[in-house]
């Protein structure tokens, strides 16, 4: 069990629920319910398995960093070693990508996309500007791979890069950029003129949100209570933001990163409750919230 909880500990395991909360959004965005069980779960598979991978080598590529400021992990910490570390990457890269062919190309594609992000975002450009953008995007791209398997208007005519997903995508991707700058020197003291920056990318994400709900042609009548719980999402993750901005430690920092990612699951939640007639879905991509909160006592989230 020990051994298991540590590579559970390296894939930062309570995090993927983020990750599924994605496919329910795209996949229920582009389909009246989860009418093909089996393009659902495969892409739910594919999309966990990458971003697990892309934890496992953020620990891989970080590792000497780690040494010094977090020697705890499992890989400075000698728990795991490079070597098993690296062949589990791969494994769970191959995996995803392997599943999301068995979709359809479209899914494919879309996942090596996402698999091209992950591997710059941590082997190249991390710590460079384009860092949180290609965070970003890899946020996008999981969003896009749950709306990937819709079929074809007509043959030949692909209608993954399409709205209403690319509008929501666009809006995650956007929050999850500002996530990234915000959560840039979290095991440091940051810089209140990075977290307000990063504030600003984080809020923008969730006024377009808003704003596909308000604009978005509204068949249930939910746009203005829809609106109204982004906003009160909104209100919660930003009362942990102003405390970072006002005292910039370490765990305001780290403490408002992980809200803001369970937020993503209240977000997902309730754009799936905004476009779809049957509610209980929304219900199900909430309590996600459950396992997530549950083993992020035990697991680290970020």
């Amino acid at each position: 069990m020990q051994k298991l909880l540590t590579w559970l500990q390296l894939c930062r395991f309570a995090a993927v629920f983020t990750a599924m909360a994605d496919i329910f959004l795209g996949y229920l965005l582009t389909h009246p319910g989860l009418e093909s069980g089996r393009d659902f779960g495969l892409l739910l598979a594919s999309s966990s398995c990458l971003y697990l991978a892309g934890m496992v080598f953020n620990d891989v590529f970080d590792r000497e960093v780690d040494a010094l400021e977090r020697p705890e992990r499992p890989i400075p910490s000698g728990r795991v070693s490079v070597r098993g570390a690296v062949i589990l990457g791969v494994l769970l890269l191959v995996a995803g990508s392997c599943v999301a062919f068995t979709v359809g190309t479209p899914s494919g594609l879309v996942a090596g996309l996402l698999v091209g992000c992950i591997l710059l975002y941590d082997g190249l450009l991390k710590s460079t500007l384009l860092g949180p953008v290609l965070m970003g995007a890899c946020r996008f791209l999981n969003v896009m791979l749950g709306a990937s398997a819709v079929p074809p208007i007509e043959i030949g005519e692909p209608t993954v890069w399409a709205l209403p997903q690319l509008a929501v995508a666009g809006g995650l991707g956007i929050y999850i950029t500002g996530v990234t700058w915000f959560a840039r020197n979290e095991a440091d003291t940051s810089r209140r003129l990075q977290l307000g920056g990063a504030m600003l990318a984080i809020n923008t994400g969730l006024i377009i949100l808003i704003a596909f709900a308000l604009h978005w042609p509204d068949l249930l009548g939910r746009s203005w209570n829809t609106a109204l719980a982004l906003a009160c999402i909104g209100a919660v993750f930003n009362r942990r933001l102003l405390v970072a901005l006002r005292d910039p430690a370490p765990g305001n920092v780290q403490a408002a990163i992980r809200t803001l990612l369970l937020s993503l699951i209240m977000l997902d939640g309730s754009l799936v409750f905004f476009v779809q007639e049957d509610r209980s879905l929304a219900i199900v991509v909430v309590l996600l919230l459950v396992p997530a909160t549950i083993l992020g006592r035990f697991l680290a989230i970020t």
